[in-house]
């Protein structure tokens, strides 16, 4: 064999190595060079670098410092949260948590505050009568002042039971409101809106029959003689008008002047608008029924003659308009603390905001029994219930 086939056949021989090295960054092996005696060099496998070392000492430190801030960061959290605990623990005295209230509590009863408008009602009630005790005593003589001409009198004459009528639908108003007021769950919010209203439209009466006093509404009238400086007699009478209610048929009622505007009026107008706010719509019935008692009421004293007509419509007007406005501020909670609401700039507002400061929500028509039912009747009843359904 020559020597030209021998380096020929070394030139195809290739060495077969292998390695197994595992780098972040795999460098390829060097070409093969060719010497001058025609042997290729032999390859060799490489071991790691250097560098591949350090980089993974690097990657494993900086995992070393994140989880130790890490768990600094941790220790320090706890380490705050138990020193503020600490803290609230010395001075729980002066930490309080509000609790939200429960919808039931957006109706507080708050009977002191129904007290309170009561004693308004009672007190404008009392000084009416000292009013009509010393109106009395400026009416003029039916003889001088002829009674003023009135157009409902003109066309229809002169009944004279029907003013019994009145007191009597009056009193059968009054006693179902009362029954009704009774068996209402919220009977307290209720009643110290009746108390306002009863004292407001009573005070503005009081001042209307004082700035003007008019003459009698027709000669049939029999008024008591004048005291004129009779303290001792016009207290008497004072007290007399309070014990029979003022009405005629308990025979308290003999002074004259207190015309402009009719408390009859007020008091069928008022104690109809209770009974039909205050009681369920499938009542319908019975809010007709009251109506008619309402108007059938009014317009006997008309028949009757007791009232001019003026005193009847202002009477209707007065207490109308000022039960609808009270409901409207207290129903519509968006007017009470709107800038644009007129109803705030009545002179009541403030009193209005008083007593219905805590009432959140509308007052619902609710019935429930007034005396509750003993705890020991309430297990006994439990008790059977619960045998029954063994």
């Amino acid at each position: 064999m020559s020597a030209a086939e021998l380096i020929l056949s070394e030139e195809d021989l290739r060495p077969h190595v292998e390695a197994n090295v595992t780098t972040s960054n795999p460098i390829p092996p060097p070409p093969l060079q060719r010497v001058a005696n025609g042997n290729p060099p032999r390859l060799q496998a490489t071991p790691p670098s250097n560098n591949n070392k350090d980089k993974d000492k690097d990657k494993d430190n900086n995992n070393d410092k994140n989880t130790h801030s890490k768990l600094s960061s941790i220790f320090k959290q706890n380490q705050l949260i138990q020193t503020l605990s600490n803290g609230l623990k010395r001075h729980c005295d002066y930490v309080k948590i509000t609790v939200p209230e429960e919808r039931a509590n957006r109706l507080p009863a708050e009977w002191w505050k129904t007290g309170v408008a009561f004693l308004y009602a009672l007190f404008t009630l009392v000084f009416t009568t000292v009013i009509i005790t010393v109106v009395h005593e400026r009416v003029p003589d039916k003889s001088v002042s002829p009674p003023l001409p009135d157009k409902f009198f003109d066309y229809v004459a002169r009944v004279p039971w029907a003013f019994t009528v009145t007191e009597v639908n009056g009193l059968i108003l009054c006693g179902l409101w009362m029954v009704q007021w009774i068996f209402l769950k919220h009977k307290s919010i209720i009643a110290r809106r009746c108390f306002f209203l009863i004292g407001t439209l009573y005070m503005y009466r009081m001042i209307t029959m004082y700035i003007t006093t008019l003459p009698v509404p027709g000669k049939h009238f029999v008024c008591a003689p004048k005291l004129y400086g009779d303290s001792t007699g016009k207290i008497w009478r004072i007290l007399a008008l309070i014990c029979g209610g003022g009405l005629s048929l308990t025979g308290s009622h003999l002074m004259c002047g207190d015309f402009l505007y009719s408390g009859h009026t007020v008091m069928l107008t008022l104690s109809y608008l209770f009974i039909k706010e205050y009681s369920p719509r499938w009542l319908w019935w019975y809010q007709w029924l009251c109506w008619l008692l309402s108007a059938s009421g009014v317009l006997c004293i008309l028949i009757a003659h007791e009232h001019y007509s003026i005193d009847v419509v202002i009477g209707y007007i007065a207490t109308t308009r000022t039960f609808w406005w009270y409901h409207t501020m207290a129903n519509t909670h968006t007017l009470r603390a709107a800038p644009n609401n007129f109803l705030s700039r009545t002179w009541w507002n403030p009193i209005f905001t008083f007593l219905e400061r805590n009432v959140q929500t509308l007052v619902p028509v609710e019935f429930a029994w007034p005396i509750a039912v003993p705890t020991a009747c309430r297990q006994r009843y439990r008790m059977v219930e619960g045998g029954r359904d063994e």
